[in-house]
C-alpha cells in the first residue's frame, strides 16, 4: 500500500475510536430545579389521645358551632372529632358572695355556691349535680343505653376566661337582676349495667372551708372554682353534642356527654380543696 493511503486509513480509524469514545462518555443530567415547599395549615391529628385537652375556650368554640349548625339545620361531621377528647373545666362560682344553701331534699340543679356555716365560723362548698335523665335533650337519645344521666351548667356562657367576671352590678339598679337562662351544659352518662362508682344519685359534692384557730374564715376576693376533667363521650347517633330550642328566636341549649374522671374545689388561686374521682 502506497504510503499516504496508508497515512490517510489510520487517521480515519483514529476519528472513529475517538467518536466511539465521546459517544461512550455518559451525559451529565441537567440540574434539578428544587422548588421551596409552600406552608400551609396543619392538618390535626386524626387520634383524639393526639390532641390536647379541651379548655373553657375550646369547649365553649364547639358549643357554639353546635349550636349554629343546629339553627340552620346541617348536617353533624360523622364521625364526629369531639368524639374521645380530654377535657379540663375551672368553672368559677361565688364571685358575688354566698348563696343560700339548696333546701334539704331539693332537687340539684348543677350549679356550684358557696355559703356561710352557723356564726360564720365556716364555709361549705356544694354541687349538686341535675337529673337530666328524662330531660328534653336526653329523651329519645339514650335512654336504652343510659341508666342515669347527671347534668353540670357552664355558667356565663359568654365568657372564655376561667375566672370570675370583671362587670359588677350597678348599685343604683333597683332589685337584683335575673341571671340569664343557662345555655351549654355537661352531661355526665352512666351506661346501663355498668359501674355505678361516681354517680352522685342526688348528692351533692360538698366541702366545708372551717376556722383556723380562733380566726372565721374570711369570704374569698376572687370565688371559687369547680374543675371537671374528663373525656367527651358520644350520643348513639356518633354525635358529642345534642341542642335544643323551644323557638327559632332562642339561644340553643347544648349539651355535650361526657364521662368524668374527677371533680374537685379549688380556690382562685389552684389550691385543690378537695377532689372526687370514680372508684
Amino acid at each position: 500500500m502506497p504510503a499516504r493511503l496508508a497515512v490517510v486509513a489510520v487517521a480515519t480509524v483514529g476519528l472513529l475510536l475517538v467518536s466511539c469514545q465521546r459517544e461512550a462518555e455518559p451525559v451529565a443530567p441537567p440540574p434539578e430545579t428544587v422548588v421551596p415547599a409552600v406552608s400551609g395549615p396543619e392538618t390535626p391529628p386524626s387520634n383524639p389521645a393526639l390532641n390536647p385537652a379541651l379548655d373553657r375556650r375550646g369547649l365553649l368554640t364547639a358549643m357554639a358551632a353546635a349550636a349554629a349548625n343546629y339553627a340552620s339545620g346541617g348536617a353533624a361531621a360523622a364521625p364526629d372529632p369531639l368524639a374521645g377528647r380530654q377535657f379540663d373545666l375551672r368553672l368559677a362560682f361565688g364571685c358575688e358572695g354566698p348563696e343560700a344553701p339548696p333546701a334539704d331534699g331539693a332537687a340539684g340543679d348543677g350549679l356550684a355556691r358557696w355559703s356561710w356555716g352557723p356564726e360564720r365560723q365556716t364555709i361549705r362548698l356544694s354541687l349538686t349535680p341535675g337529673d337530666w335523665t328524662r330531660s328534653a335533650l336526653i329523651a329519645g337519645a339514650g335512654q336504652d343505653r343510659w341508666e342515669a344521666v347527671e347534668g353540670f351548667w357552664v355558667s356565663r356562657a359568654w365568657m372564655n376566661a376561667d375566672g370570675c367576671p370583671s362587670v359588677r352590678a350597678d348599685p343604683l339598679a333597683s332589685g337584683p337582676a335575673a341571671p340569664s337562662p343557662q345555655t351549654v351544659g355537661l352531661a355526665a352518662v352512666f351506661e346501663a349495667g355498668g359501674s355505678r362508682l361516681g354517680r352522685r344519685n342526688g348528692r351533692a359534692y360538698a366541702h366545708t372551708i372551717r376556722a383556723a384557730g380562733d380566726a372565721a374564715p374570711e369570704a374569698p376576693a376572687g370565688g371559687y372554682r369547680v374543675r371537671l376533667e374528663g373525656r367527651i363521650a358520644a350520643f348513639p347517633d356518633g354525635r358529642a353534642i345534642r341542642c335544643r330550642a323551644a323557638n327559632p328566636d332562642q339561644r340553643p341549649v347544648c349539651v355535650a356527654a361526657v364521662q368524668l374522671d374527677r371533680v374537685a374545689f379549688e380556690t382562685a388561686g389552684g389550691e385543690t380543696l378537695s377532689e372526687w374521682r370514680p372508684g
